[in-house]
């Protein structure tokens, strides 16, 4: 039992002194029809008085078959049974039938039965579940001069249940109750029924208020900012014409390199380092300033014909005029394959194409000096161990001439061989010499006188060649020897050899990085051309208005989010 049930079950007046009638047997529970679902808001096909039958509403036919009254024709009453039975299948509650009794009363039809009153109430055209008629039979009556079951109020003394005459087929069921009472259980209905539709009012009214709340905020935070960006892009902004154009960063390697077949070799990833630092020349303060002394890069942005957002202060600070050089001196790099993309936009399509060409100038002077730093170390460094080598070559020839002149020898192999000379002739003397002296000794008789110059001559031979020996080996006295004065003119020669051999190839190395400094190892070549467009490029009214809309909508949309999180963690 619902809780709109148990009101209604106590608060039915019930007749003083009447016996409640007896319950009937209870029905097979039906599907009710899809139509019933929608008589009331909360349906519920309990009246409160659950299977319970009324004795005072039964007729002088018979209320299980409802056959008609005599002397209807044979094919109308065939029809009238047809369409009975095809009701009884529907399956109706008690609840159902006797609201559909109800409201034949309220139309005047004479129905004989509660089937019979849905058969006459749909032939009139009448849906005895619609949520209208309940609501059109609660108004008709009267507060407190309806009964419950909606049957007129009766004459009759409290404690008697109304009787109905034979023949009579208009009269409902009664209930006995006093009449003096009021309907409690009708002005319940009526008051949830009337609270129901006050409650779906409200509710349309407040959904109707937040919507327009709801439609007011986004025309004043999203459309109307829409709308004037619109009108600033289509009529205010001033047109812009940039100028596109593409270069790429060219190396350049000697023979030496190119056989030496490096792996990265005409490849992008060779110059990637220069080409960044292109790059990063192009977008800085330094080539904002050279265009500006050069080409007054921020008179173009000066001036009435300049829209009020876009336009310069006539005295500009570096400041402003840097974010303006940064916002339309657009500048890319593309990693594979190494091009640099450049897009200048300006008042002006000749302005726009000139500023182009000055900023591929400065980039081809910035590619020369990233290579001019090191062409001036490669050159000046070959210079100094030229020099270097030089000087040692020089010192070294000082001390060969230094030994020269403290041992008086002009050449040490020449005083050697002039020496060995000398030993190599006394020796031959020295041996005629000692033959002659055997021969005279060999003789019985020998001349004592014709031997004793020979043995002399002999012991003079013998010491000077051990002179000249010793000269060679260990000098004479307070003297360095030939040996160790051949040694060191030797070393010293051999010294200024090394510093000749060391020079020739510094001289080498000097005239190579002569040529490399005067050659161009890196060049710029621009694949695309700046060409002035005939046409304006920017503002692009409608996309930038969609691209507005679309961020103002974001923004409206996360805030409303925000702040509705926000609010339910404060009340809860």
């Amino acid at each position: 039992m619902t809780m709109l049930d148990a009101i209604r079950f106590h608060t039915r007046p019930q007749a003083l002194g009447a016996r409640p009638p007896a319950p009937a047997p209870a029905a097979a529970p039906k599907a009710a029809p899809s139509g019933a679902a929608e008589d009331l808001p909360f349906d519920n096909h309990d009246d409160g008085f659950g299977d319970q039958v009324f004795p005072t509403a039964a007729r002088a036919t018979d209320r299980t078959t409802d056959r008609p009254a005599a002397g209807a024709p044979l094919s109308v009453a065939a029809s009238v049974e047809e369409t009975l039975e095809s009701i009884r299948r529907e399956g109706l509650t008690g609840r159902q039938l006797r609201t559909a009794r109800r409201i034949a009363t309220r139309h005047n039809l004479p129905a004989t039965s509660d089937f019979d009153a849905v058969r006459l109430l749909r032939e009139a055209g009448v849906d005895p579940f619609q949520r209208g008629s309940m609501l059109d039979l609660v108004s008709a009556a009267p507060e407190g001069e309806t009964k419950a079951d909606g049957a007129p109020p009766s004459a009759e003394p409290p404690g008697r249940a109304l009787t109905p005459l034979p023949g009579d087929g208009v009269k409902l069921p009664q209930t006995v109750k006093p009449i003096q009472l009021p309907s409690t259980e009708k002005r319940a209905e009526v008051n949830h029924a009337a609270e129901i539709l006050k409650m779906q009012q409200d509710i349309a009214r407040r959904r109707r208020r937040k919507l327009a709340l709801l439609m007011a905020r986004m025309f004043v935070f999203v459309f109307l900012p829409t709308l004037v960006a619109g009108w600033y892009f289509s009529m205010v902004a001033t047109p812009l014409y940039a100028t596109k154009s593409e270069f790429q960063i060219k190396l350049a390697e000697s023979p030496a390199a190119q056989s030496a077949g490096g792996l990265l070799q005409g490849t992008a990833m060779a110059t990637q380092p220069d080409s960044i630092a292109v790059q990063g020349y192009l977008q800085s303060r330094d080539a904002m300033l050279r265009l500006e002394s050069d080409l007054s890069f921020r008179a173009a942005f000066q001036g009435e014909r300049i829209d009020p957002i876009l336009r310069l202060p006539d005295p500009a600070s570096q400041e402003q005029a840097y974010k303006l050089y940064q916002r339309y001196v657009q500048i890319s790099y593309d990693p594979s394959e190494g091009i640099i993309k450049m897009e200048v936009s300006a008042p002006d399509p000749q302005v726009s194409a000139e500023w182009s060409r000055q900023l591929l100038a400065y980039a081809e002077q910035q590619v020369d000096q990233l290579t001019h730093r090191l062409r001036e170390n490669s050159m000046s460094d070959a210079r100094t161990s030229y020099e270097e080598a030089e000087q040692a070559v020089i010192a070294a020839q000082q001390r060969v001439v230094e030994l020269q002149e403290r041992y008086k020898v002009l050449s040490s192999d020449v005083e050697v061989t002039l020496l060995t000379q000398q030993i190599s002739q006394l020796e031959t003397q020295l041996t005629q010499d000692r033959l002659s002296l055997v021969q005279m000794e060999a003789n019985d008789n020998p001349n004592a006188a014709r031997m004793e110059p020979i043995k002399r001559r002999i012991a003079a031979l013998e010491a000077e060649i051990g002179a000249l020996r010793k000269r060679l080996t260990e000098g004479e006295a307070g003297g360095e020897s030939l040996a160790r004065i051949q040694g060191e003119l030797m070393v010293a020669q051999a010294d200024v050899e090394t510093r000749q051999m060391i020079l020739a190839q510094a001289l080498q190395a000097m005239e190579n990085a002569r040529v490399e400094a005067n050659r161009q190892t890196r060049y710029l070549t621009a694949s695309v051309s700046p060409v002035p467009p005939d046409e304006p490029t920017y503002p692009r009214a409608f996309e930038n208005t969609l691209v507005t809309m679309l961020i103002l909508l974001g923004i409206y949309l996360m805030v409303s989010m925000t702040v509705a999180i926000l609010r339910e963690q404060v009340s809860a």
